[in-house]
């Protein structure tokens, strides 16, 4: 598949605006659990994107509205080909984690789901947060009675502890948004040099806890993205006395319906019930099934064939991390039983372009000729057809709050050779020859680059295609020195407001790890420079939305698809459906069906 960039790990929180703000969130598609009920009801199955409101405390109160057709009991097996590479919260940094580690953490904010729809309640909080100064202080109140695995009370000093953590060594591979926002740094090496964290500098005095109850967040300059960010991974509590340094990666202890009681790394991971979790407390998850059991290492292929087949544990069994093979779509689509068991839908914010080197391809003509001849519709066969997502036009997704529908250079699903050719024509620098590079760990990779290459030579550019191992295709693409001038990517934004694509991905001093495509626009940087003051949230992203064409016009990169999803599930697994904002099956909702 297509290869994703380090953003991308980050799946959606969103952005606040004031009592009320609007995301256009993309739905996922209800299963029939075997009951002849279906969890998320019209609202899924229709796969309509649909939009994310703010919750009220009202919301925020637990206990979480039943699944319908839901029961307990009974153990559901998760097998991915792969372990998680994170379970330290504040190292968490991919959406399939996100989710999937809700089972056993809690933060101050989270998505509840209702009828498919998600909406930001506070989950250990109270409700949402309330803003202060404008924006720069924020204050939430913890529940009463939650409680970590052990019984004891979860605090606000804990909760403290565990966002200073995100300032520590080792802590880099997670989001830098508290350190940035918390010290009004403009990246993470600037924030650390301020505050190195709990164990080197103590206690952050921007964070005051006046009590076991509250928590309060001052930031130098206003941030309206505080209630999704909380949302995070990285806004969860850790006790100080259970932090164990690299161990916590393996073993984090639990606030959550379930509790980690086992992990074999790379072989098996095992959950049972919390004993102190309480409903009550919590709108946001259920713990109907007594056991998960996380098996790693087999191949997607022989999992899902034992899925679909009802073999061994395969009725129980579904996965978060492995997607529908491509050898099985055929079949799958064929048989009405196996297809009740694809569960689908739009990934989150993801989406996947043609990304173009604008420092090696610099002419905007060559990069419109590029734009004609990308055959997109060819390319997504490859991909899946369907099931890779909808061919897209803009740069953001349509689950991007502010999302506004535009195709500045509208062209056939197969590609215009014609009029690649005329702006090839126009070219200030004649261009016969391009480069295009992609990961070898799946052979549709390399089908897609043949398809795009016999694409080029029909306008007469010969593309050099280079297929290269995955660990070092990302440190090529994604670093100053890539010697390529084309190669697909999919990413996300951080959560699904325009706040966090601009602005970390298209600013000229960025590195090539956030600026892969080394895009540089004078009035872009100034424009970005100019909205980042801007405290209100809606206006906010109105305007970066406003300024997305701007940067579409010079075709810095070639949209390619609103990235959706399909995997499986066995036919006694109820409740699965993708979760709108993370993107993968909700575990939190799951239940066996059937004994």
């Amino acid at each position: 598949m297509p290869a994703v960039t380090p953003r991308a790990a980050a799946l959606p929180a969103l952005v606040t605006a004031a009592a009320l703000l609007l995301c256009s969130c993309s739905a996922g598609a209800g299963a029939d659990t075997g009951t002849g009920r279906d969890k998320n009801s019209t609202a899924a199955r229709s796969g309509q994107r649909l939009t994310t409101t703010l919750g009220t405390a009202k919301d925020s109160r637990g206990p979480a509205p039943e699944v319908p057709g839901a029961r307990r009991g009974g153990t559901v097996t998760v097998a991915n080909q792969a372990d998680f590479r994170h379970l330290d919260p504040q190292k968490v940094y991919a959406g399939e984690t996100y989710s999937t580690s809700l089972l056993w953490g809690r933060q101050l904010t989270q998505y509840q789901l209702v009828d498919g729809r998600p909406k930001l309640v506070g989950d250990l909080a109270t409700d949402t947060g309330t803003p202060s100064d404008g924006g720069r202080t924020w204050t939430y109140h913890l529940k009463d009675g939650i409680a970590w695995e052990d019984g004891k009370p979860v605090t606000a000093q804990q909760v403290k502890y565990g966002i200073e953590r995100t300032f520590a060594p080792g802590f880099e591979v997670g989001p830098v948004y508290w350190p940035q926002w918390l010290t009004g740094s403009k990246d993470r090496t600037e924030a650390v040099k301020k505050y190195g964290g709990p164990k080197k500098d103590g206690h952050l005095a921007a964070i005051e806890t006046p009590d076991d109850k509250t928590l309060v967040l001052h930031f130098p300059e206003p941030q309206s993205d505080v209630p999704y960010m909380a949302a995070q991974s990285s806004s969860s509590p850790v006790r100080e006395d259970k932090d164990t340094g690299t161990g916590y990666d393996l073993r984090p202890f639990a606030t959550g319906p379930y509790r980690i009681v086992e992990h074999k790394q790379n072989q098996s991971l095992t959950l049972e019930r919390n004993p102190h979790w309480k409903p009550e407390t919590d709108s946001i998850r259920h713990a109907y099934p007594d056991r998960f059991e996380f098996t790693f290492g087999k191949a997607a292929l022989n999992t899902a064939q034992e899925v679909f087949n009802g073999q061994g544990a395969g009725a129980t069994t579904l996965t978060t991390k492995d997607k529908l093979p491509p050898e099985l779509i055929s079949t799958v689509e064929r048989d009405p039983a196996k297809r009740k068991l694809v569960v689908s839908g739009s990934q989150g914010a993801y989406t996947s372009d043609l990304y173009i080197r604008n420092d090696r391809v610099t002419d905007p003509e060559v990069r419109k000729a590029i734009h004609y001849l990308f055959p997109r519709e060819q390319a997504r066969q490859v991909l899946g057809g369907r099931h890779a997502g909808d061919l897209a036009t803009t740069l953001s997704s349509p689950a991007v709050v502010g999302w506004r529908k535009y195709d500045l250079y509208p062209v056939a699903p197969t590609g215009d050779i014609a009029k690649a050719k005329e702006h090839l024509a126009r070219a200030k620098t004649k261009v016969t020859k391009l480069t295009y590079a992609y990961p070898t760990d799946s052979p549709q990779d390399e089908q897609v680059a043949q398809v795009l290459a016999d694409a080029f030579a029909r306008a007469g550019v010969e593309l050099v295609v280079k297929g290269l191992p995955p660990a070092t295709f990302y440190d090529l693409v994604f670093g100053p020195d890539n010697p390529y001038d084309l190669f697909l990517s999919t990413n996300s934004v951080d959560w699904p407001t325009p706040s966090t694509l601009l602005p970390l991905g298209y600013e000229s001093h960025l590195d090539a790890v956030s600026n892969p495509i080394h895009y540089a626009n004078p009035l872009v940087d100034r424009e970005l420079a100019r909205i980042a003051r801007i405290g209100d949230a809606q206006q906010k992203a109105e305007e970066l939305i406003a300024l997305e064409g701007t940067v579409m016009k010079d075709v810095p990169l070639v949209p390619f698809l609103y990235k959706s999803t399909s995997q499986f599930r066995g036919e006694h697994i109820g409740g699965a459906a993708i979760h709108p904002i993370y993107g993968v099956p909700a575990l939190a909702d799951v239940y066996v069906a059937r004994p």
